[in-house]
């Protein structure tokens, strides 16, 4: 009787070895691409469009922010990427909303094609776009709509939500960099600006340096090109695992300007909207 206990207690531990297996191949396969820029870096875009807003446009922002704890665009930045937690089920229904893949097709965007069903982050802003636009919907519907907009529009701007499908916007490319393992996406998020150990002030006051950004409309098709073609840039994907900082030196300043364009597109599209 023990004998065949132990055997029944391996077979058992083999299954569930096994089941293990499987769901951590599928989670690998299914899990969402990391947060674009982090909290810092969608902070920082909220802040540059807060100050480039339309009196009008500012006034309406107020109004349907109000109530929050944070009633500005840099206070309600990653409201979506806390879905995940505050609200699972519009976590999970909003999770294909915050990226779209084009590198693999020449970072071309085809709605039929990039975007089936209407999960990507193109044809989300468009959606929440119209909501906002629509004053005959109730308020808090607006507001939602308002807070997916702040956020997509920072998203769409990181090169990586808008990348290869292949390595699932670079979660896939594994990297070292100073001695730490990361992945090109997390490096993008977040850590090519850490490198620079600037407090949030700082780095609003650096990015406000920087030049007036040109005027790029308000399609999110093309701000999706315009960040795919980063990501096919000479150099943009390291040939090696291991980086050092002729890599930070010479790529921080690009997500600099994407985080600095981000803003502008952002205030550009809300003031459009809501004049």
């Amino acid at each position: 009787m023990r004998i065949a206990g132990r055997v029944g207690y391996a077979a058992d531990m083999t299954r569930f070895f096994f089941i293990a297996c499987i769901v951590a191949a599928l989670s690998a396969v299914l899990s969402p691409p990391a947060r674009a820029w982090g909290p810092l870096g969608h902070r920082l875009v909220g802040h540059l469009a807060q100050s480039e807003l339309s009196p009008k446009a500012r006034a309406e922002v107020a109004r349907l922010l109000r109530g929050e704890a944070d009633p500005t665009l840099a206070g309600v930045a990653n409201w979506a990427d806390e879905l995940r937690g505050s609200d699972p089920g519009l976590g999970r229904r909003s999770s294909p909303w915050h990226y779209v893949n084009l590198a693999e097709d020449g970072c071309r965007y085809d709605a039929a094609r990039d975007c089936k069903r209407g999960d990507c982050v193109v044809e989300a802003i468009r959606r929440q776009r119209a909501i906002l636009a629509d004053r005959a919907r109730p308020a808090p519907e607006r507001a939602q709509a308002l807070k997916f907009i702040i956020h997509f529009v920072g998203d769409i701007h990181q090169p990586l939500h808008a990348g290869h499908a292949a390595d699932r916007g670079g979660n896939d490319i594994q990297i070292n960099l100073d001695g730490k393992g990361s992945n090109l996406h997390r490096l993008w998020d977040s850590e090519l600006l850490a490198t620079a150990k600037l407090a949030e002030s700082e780095w609003l006051t650096r990015l406000r340096r920087l030049p007036s950004p040109k005027d790029t409309g308000t399609d999110p098709a093309r701000w999706a090109e315009a960040s795919c073609r980063v990501v096919l840039r000479d150099g943009f994907t390291p040939p090696r695992a291991k980086i050092g900082q002729d890599y930070v030196l010479r790529w921080r300043p690009v997500a600099e300007d994407r985080l600095r364009l981000a803003g502008h597109a952002l205030a550009t599209l809300l003031n459009d909207t809501l004049k």
